[in-house]
């Protein structure tokens, strides 16, 4: 290879690299984001307004410290939404709404364990919460090729 064919490869290397960063720093979809975050922000004040018959159901569940833990981790999904919608700490943002949805959804929603409109009711927001967690788990992929 002559060094005029190195230049050029050196060259081509580096528009690629600057192509290929200004791709990822493009945030995903602001009208994706915003539905995404107006379903977490609607489940985080929820939680807020039915935080006693929550802590109830965790309680029931065998979760441990359902007092401090079902307010601590509805504000933080509520945090996090406001991240993911601002796009602000999205690799937080979006690992904070994944392990909220990790811990909550087996441990809350299982159905199998249930029988009649109780199974089918629980496991339908079982299934949405899974849904919920690809949705992060692509925001979290976004977020992560921003920073290569």
């Amino acid at each position: 290879m002559t060094t005029t064919e190195s230049d050029a490869s050196a060259s081509d290397a580096v528009d690629t690299d600057d192509a290929s960063s200004a791709i990822k720093s493009v945030p995903p979809s602001r009208l994706g984001r915003t539905l995404y975050a107006g379903i977490l922000a609607y489940m985080a004040i929820d939680g807020f307004r039915n935080n006693d018959k929550r802590v109830a159901v965790a309680e029931e569940k065998g979760v441990p410290m359902p007092d401090l833990l079902v307010p601590l981790v509805t504000g933080m999904l509520f945090v996090a939404n406001l991240g993911i919608l601002c796009w602000k700490l999205p690799r937080a943002s979006a690992g904070a709404i994944l392990v909220f949805f990790l811990g909550t959804t087996p441990a809350i929603h299982d159905f199998w364990t249930m029988e009649g409109n109780e199974r089918q009711a629980n496991k339908i927001n079982f299934l949405k919460n899974v849904a919920l967690m690809g949705g992060a788990i692509l925001l979290l992929d976004a977020a992560n090729s921003d920073d290569d």
